[in-house]
């Protein structure tokens, strides 16, 4: 009897050995499957403004900073200012003058960033808020508006290289890919940035450039 009962109770250690032994693989294994698929998105709080940004914020308000968390960015929407020849400067100083509107015709726009006619980029939203630029995106990416010296929408070649820096830059900071930069067009089939709809090509060797950028960073 004696035996028996030791017989029993070795089988049920064991039992619940195996186990315990079971649940901690299985936990490394759910553990292993999110680090290697599901990478833990990046806190856009963390990420720093690159250098040479200079930040001049809008003022809060509910048509073009309504301070509405944007807590994942999962891309990047480029758009053309379609204001020939005016500055990023001018284009920033628009959106924060939408905050003295009033009545039902009012206009909500806005932008993280903008580019200038000759490179300089102006933040006017933090990247942790969304900003009235890109329809439904709104809630997952970060917008940047650029400005160009005529109707046919291409950039001068300072505020390319100014926007591609600036595109690779957040590509590397949230695990982004060059696919990941998309169009206005693309979200709403709007022609913006005009440029880059009526030249395919042109959009495809932005995001070589973008991918070739981003190799250079650290």
């Amino acid at each position: 009897m004696e035996r028996r009962r030791q017989e029993r109770v070795r089988r049920i250690l064991m039992l619940s050995l195996l186990s315990v032994t079971a649940l901690i693989i299985l936990a490394a294994a759910v553990v292993l499957v999110r680090t290697l698929f599901f990478d833990e998105p990046v806190d856009p709080r963390t990420v720093r403004t690159p250098e040479g940004v200079e930040v001049d914020l809008l003022t809060p308000n509910p048509y073009s900073r309504p301070q509405t968390p944007l807590t994942e960015i999962r891309g990047i929407v480029v758009h053309y200012v379609a204001n020939p020849c005016s500055t990023a400067r001018e284009n920033r100083n628009y959106f924060e003058g939408l905050k003295n509107q009033s009545g039902d015709n009012a206009t909500s726009a806005s932008s993280h960033f903008v580019v200038g006619l000759e490179g300089e980029i102006v933040q006017c939203i933090p990247i942790y808020e969304i900003a009235y630029a890109s329809n439904e995106r709104n809630a997952d990416t970060i917008s940047i508006e650029c400005c160009h010296p005529d109707e046919s929408g291409k950039f001068y070649d300072s505020t390319y290289d100014s926007l591609v820096g600036l595109c690779a830059y957040y590509c590397k900071e949230f695990g982004l890919k060059p696919k990941d930069v998309i169009r206005h067009y693309d979200v709403t089939g709007k022609i913006c940035p005009k440029y880059f709809v009526d030249d395919p090509d042109a959009w495809k060797q932005f995001r070589k450039d973008i991918k070739k950028a981003m190799k250079q960073i650290e």
